[in-house]
């Protein structure tokens, strides 16, 4: 997964600038929305900062001790700089190095791939001066998204247009991944991720405040390395990325019988979902109505799908690797070592969800990962970030195996 600095600005086409960066999310990448003046007036930041969960950048004077360098610091984060739609005006200040707002200031100073998505008038696109510019940023080695044909905003039918959002999106994501960056290429991961719902009766469950995100990283960075990924993904309100197999769960039985299945092939199983320990013994038929007093409810153990997965016979051969998650309260690294040795797996990845910053439903983690050979507590971060700390052992785990597939 990367980073990308989406710059919005002042076209019509705007609004598809939401789209596309819907779709990157998706694909796995961090977003950062940074819009000209213009471009608000036709979107909202508002809309992307819900979206992206980061700060909109629309102005490079923003009040704070590093608002005059922010530019400097982000140019240096990103992978890509996307601008969609990029119009006539900040084609021209780039090709003349014109730094009179964050975007442009920023193009100068970042040294990550530029990626342009024009979008103008028929008329426009076709002019010299546009048609220099555009030559002179291809000679420095921008690539473009070519504008599709059809009627525009001005009534006018031609060449212009902005490319549709699944076109950019996949010309950004092809940018990011280079061919030969495929380490994980003919393995299948299978991936865990969100919560479990139990339930009660047609109306009530037992659940849990897992979002999804860190199961999707996992599964998001596995693709990425060109793993055939299965996403067995519990009831989330966050979009899944992009795998290819995903399988939609409800409750813990559910997620039992599908990792069970995806697992005959696999060459690992990341289990990040937080699955339910207790299911009620029995399911109401109806809702169940409120009486007088206190009610007593019976619970029953759930399967344990990651002990299940140590007990494969296949595990006497260390296939699949298996990757488990310790969800505590308090200190998560002796409650994770006991499962590690309990459950047979290869490493667990545990965590304090008691932290404001880190574990459910936030976009930041901070685990220790723990393996036979010892712990590694790594800091705060991105949830891609531990994403990617995780799926390097994964690597060097399943490099000791053939193919469980035998592709």
């Amino acid at each position: 997964m990367s980073l990308i600095a989406l710059g919005v600005t002042g076209g019509i086409s705007a609004y598809k600038s939401v789209e596309i960066c819907r779709g990157l999310q998706k694909r796995g990448h961090d977003v950062v929305a940074v819009m000209t003046r213009s471009a608000t007036r036709f979107v909202g930041p508002l809309t992307f900062e819900a979206i992206t969960h980061r700060p909109v950048v629309t102005s490079q004077w923003t009040r704070g001790a590093n608002a005059s360098i922010e530019h400097i610091a982000l140019a240096s984060d990103i992978a890509l700089l996307l601008v969609a739609p990029c119009t006539a005006d900040v084609i021209g200040k780039f090709a003349h190095g014109i730094a009179d707002d964050f975007l442009s200031s920023m193009y100068l100073a970042t040294q990550a791939p530029v990626l342009l998505a024009p979008a103008m008038n028929v008329n426009m696109l076709a002019h010299p001066a546009v048609q220099q510019n555009l030559s002179t940023l291809a000679g420095r080695g921008v690539r473009f998204v070519d504008p599709d044909e059809g009627y525009l905003a001005c009534g006018w039918v031609g060449k212009g247009r902005l490319a549709e959002p699944e076109v950019v999106v996949a010309a950004a994501d092809a940018l990011l991944a280079p061919a030969d960056r495929a380490s994980l290429r003919g393995r299948h991961i299978v991936v865990t991720a969100g919560p479990t719902y139990e339930d009660l009766d047609p109306v009530r469950f037992l659940g849990n405040r897992s979002s999804g995100r860190m199961g999707f990283a996992v599964a998001a960075e596995a693709r990425s390395r060109g793993a055939r990924v299965t996403l067995v993904a519990g009831p989330t309100r966050v979009d899944p990325p992009v795998v290819d197999t995903l399988v939609r769960v409800r409750g813990a039985a559910e997620m039992h019988a599908a990792v069970m299945a995806a697992a005959g092939d696999a060459d690992a199983v990341v289990m990040a979902a937080a699955v339910a320990d207790y299911t009620p013994a029995q399911t109401a038929s109806g809702k169940i109505a409120k009486t007088p007093g206190p009610m007593t409810l019976t619970l029953e153990r759930t399967r344990d799908i990651l002990a299940d997965l140590g007990a494969l016979p296949s595990r006497a051969t260390g296939v699949p690797v298996l990757v488990g998650f310790a969800a505590e309260t308090g200190d998560p690294v002796a409650s994770g070592r006991a499962k590690l040795t309990r459950k047979r797996v290869d490493l667990i990845v545990a965590n304090d969800v008691s932290r404001p910053d880190a574990g459910f439903d936030v976009e930041t983690n901070a685990v220790t990962l723990i393996a036979a050979d010892g712990d590694t507590a790594l800091p705060l971060q991105a949830k891609r970030g531990v994403a990617v700390e995780v799926l390097d052992r994964v690597e060097a785990l399943v490099s000791r195996h053939p193919i469980a597939g035998g592709v």
